[in-house]
């Protein structure tokens, strides 16, 4: 009987023992246990993060090859969640060429605190620098530079001699993107165009500077084709080509407050240089300055162009030229460099154009040139409050105006083409 007693206590004490062991006190002593700490931005990936490139291994001297740092980044980025920040800080990162690839699962911000320098060894380029493919609301933003370092590499560039030539690399190209926004940073010195914007829609670029010397080859400021819907404001460019270029394919188009020079302007075109190319349509350029260019507002065309396509709803109202030569120009023989065929068979038709309240000074006699073809000519042209006069003393402001149709109001009588 004793024994049995024994037993019972015994009993009764392990369940009393087990009863103050429970399953919440276990988790409390789970929670009580070391966690890992955080790793910090460069681990971040999933919903929502951040992605300093510093800390996946780039090095912001300048020298050293930060490629793989935002590669990685970009891939992270690309495969979380929600929203996404890669984060360039200060600092000068040299970088080769790099495809950010798309569709990705969240939104991603590229915030450019630092600087990216493009390396200057051309046998690492296939296409371009910077190019980002099929990714839809991306933001870059920042106080930082694209440096394409292009001076180290302008010598290789052969385009003015022969129309086949080899093209260096771009800077920053958006392609197949769906509503992006470029914000406050700076493109310098690219090796060819500063930034190439081809077949996207809803895209803002605002408070940009882009600079390259007057005379670097082929640096234009931004190019546009086949997209729609683009806007360019607040944004200061001098280049050596134009400070921009609306490529065939582009519709609403919208320009304002840009300040241009030095280069070539901001043109249309070229249009009509391939085979196939679509139609450019309601363009509008707004409140803009364009100092010392060697063209203000341009439209070209091919005077050999294979393509069947028009020019039409354009519209170019209070811009400011100082010292600009060309202030108004259509050019329906384009021929840069003599290298092309001057035939007369144009097959670009421009139409619809207005130029309202432009006003300044000219470096050339001929404030306004429309030369139009004989074969397609220019109609719809609207000169309305032009006053643009030639600064020099050897001459006076005239306009010159080939095949074209259209009317002119409260311009300087020597500018009423109509």
């Amino acid at each position: 009987m004793a024994f049995i007693k024994v037993l019972f206590l015994l009993a009764v004490v392990c369940v009393a023992a087990h009863a103050k062991y429970t399953p919440k006190e276990k988790d409390s002593k789970e929670a009580e246990s070391p966690t890992p700490a955080a790793e910090g931005p460069a681990a971040a990936s999933g919903p929502g993060g951040s992605l300093d490139i510093s800390k996946l291994g780039g090095t912001g001297d300048g020298k050293t090859d930060s490629t793989k740092a935002m590669t990685d980044a970009w891939t992270k980025a690309c495969a979380g969640t929600g929203k996404q920040t890669i984060l360039i800080p200060k600092g000068d990162y040299l970088i080769g060429p790099i495809n950010m690839e798309g569709p990705c699962k969240g939104e991603i911000t590229i915030q450019l605190d630092g600087n990216l320098l493009g390396s200057t060894d051309l046998t690492k380029y296939k296409r371009n620098w910077i190019e980002i493919n099929h990714v839809d609301n991306l933001i870059i933003s920042g106080k930082g530079k694209l440096d394409g370092q292009g001076p180290a590499v302008w010598s290789s560039n052969s385009c003015a001699k022969k129309y086949d030539c080899k093209i260096l690399p771009n800077s920053l190209v958006l392609n197949f993107m769906n509503k992006g926004l470029v914000s406050g940073i700076s493109l310098i010195n690219a090796k060819f165009f500063h930034m190439n914007v081809f077949r996207c829609t809803d895209v803002t670029i605002k408070d940009v500077t882009i600079t390259a010397p007057g005379d670097s080859p082929n640096t234009d400021g931004i190019h546009i084709g086949d997209s729609s819907n683009i806007s360019i404001a607040s944004t200061t460019i001098g280049t050596g080509d134009d400070c921009i270029s609306i490529g065939p394919g582009s519709k609403g188009i919208n320009i304002t407050g840009v300040t241009c020079g030095p280069g070539h302007g901001i043109s249309v075109g070229s249009l009509g240089r391939y085979k196939d190319e679509k139609d450019v349509t309601d363009i509008n350029v707004k409140d803009c300055t364009l100092k010392k260019t060697s063209n203000g507002v341009r439209i070209k065309s091919y005077e050999d162009a294979p393509s069947v396509l028009t020019a039409s709803k354009l519209t170019y109202e209070n811009i400011n030229m100082e010292d600009v030569a060309n202030p108004i120009i259509i050019d329906m023989k384009y021929c840069p460099n003599k290298i092309c065929t001057s035939n007369g068979n144009s097959k670009v038709t421009i139409k619809d154009v207005t130029f309202k309240n432009i006003t300044g000074t000219s470096s050339t006699p001929e404030a306004v040139s429309l030369l139009c073809s004989d074969k397609l000519p220019c109609s719809g042209v609207q000169l309305n409050d032009v006053k643009v006069e030639y600064k020099g003393t050897n001459n006076k402001t005239m306009a010159v105006c080939n095949n074209a149709k259209g009317t002119a109001t409260g311009c300087l009588k020597e500018l009423a083409c109509f």
